[in-house]
């Protein structure tokens, strides 16, 4: 892969936006955030800040980034944060593709975030683990050959992923409960609880009944990830919605008799 500015990678986002870039970052750190250290989080950060223009993607200098952790006040080395890349790519939070010169040498690096992918058991990561052994920029298109193979039959599969959801369920939030449950069916129970719960809030939009959905998803998922035991997901999805619900009229009532006062 030829060095170029930001623009040139702009087709290695895995992301729709920003908002859908923070979305997935949020759900990496509720399992990833005690695997780093408090310096590798700061720089976490601040390569997250720099993944902004083309959402989750950057082409800084790891000189650059750890100059700009120097400049907010965070004194980390280069060390701390090349051990961050090396966690962030063991645990699949992000792949490092290399980049050359047209002379052929070696330029920066572009670092790829990806979408979350729940994880059920980590290793310690080795700490010689190698950096500049980036990926080939070509494995992504042998990825894609190798899924499409496995999905060739779709006879044979038991359940639909989410890319067969109706089209009456906003994007964002399929988007969003994909992560957890790749399955059509989940997907379209949980936004009916929404409809049905939101049903006589008439004044709500399509997008406040989006970061409704979003907002109870992730009480219920923080929940899980806590050792909770929940017999039936969405039974417990209407319990969260309703307190919601109930919390937004009490916060509407206190104002208004602020106000009436």
């Amino acid at each position: 892969m030829k060095a170029g500015s930001i623009e040139q990678f702009k087709h290695l986002s895995q992301f729709r936006d920003i908002r859908d870039f923070n979305n997935q970052i949020e759900q990496w750190m509720i399992d990833l955030k005690s695997k780093f250290t408090k310096s590798e989080l700061i720089a976490l950060k601040r390569i997250i800040r720099f993944s902004a223009k083309i959402a989750g993607v950057c082409n800084a200098k790891i000189q650059t980034l750890v100059s700009a952790c120097h400049e907010a006040g965070h004194e980390i080395s280069r060390s701390t944060f090349e051990r961050m890349l090396r966690k962030a790519k063991k645990f699949g939070l992000l792949i490092v593709y290399n980049t050359k010169k047209e002379n052929g040498k070696q330029a920066h690096n572009v670092y790829v975030f990806q979408r979350y992918t729940s994880i059920s058991s980590t290793n310690d990561v080795a700490e010689n683990a190698k950096i500049d052994g980036a990926e080939n920029y070509h494995s992504s298109f042998e990825t894609n050959n190798n899924i499409n193979k496995r999905t060739e039959n779709v006879e044979t599969e038991d359940t639909l992923d989410a890319s067969y959801t109706s089209s009456r369920v906003p994007v964002q939030f399929r988007d969003f409960v994909r992560c957890f449950w790749n399955d059509f069916t989940i997907i379209e129970e949980l936004w009916k609880v929404i409809q049905i719960q939101t049903y006589y809030y008439t004044y709500m939009t399509l997008e406040e009944k989006t970061q409704l959905g979003i907002s109870a998803l992730k009480q219920m998922i923080r929940n899980l990830k806590r050792g909770r035991k929940i017999i039936n997901i969405f039974g417990y999805f209407y319990a969260i919605v309703s307190a919601l619900l109930d919390r937004e009229a009490q916060e509407a009532w206190r104002e208004m008799m602020w106000e009436v006062a």
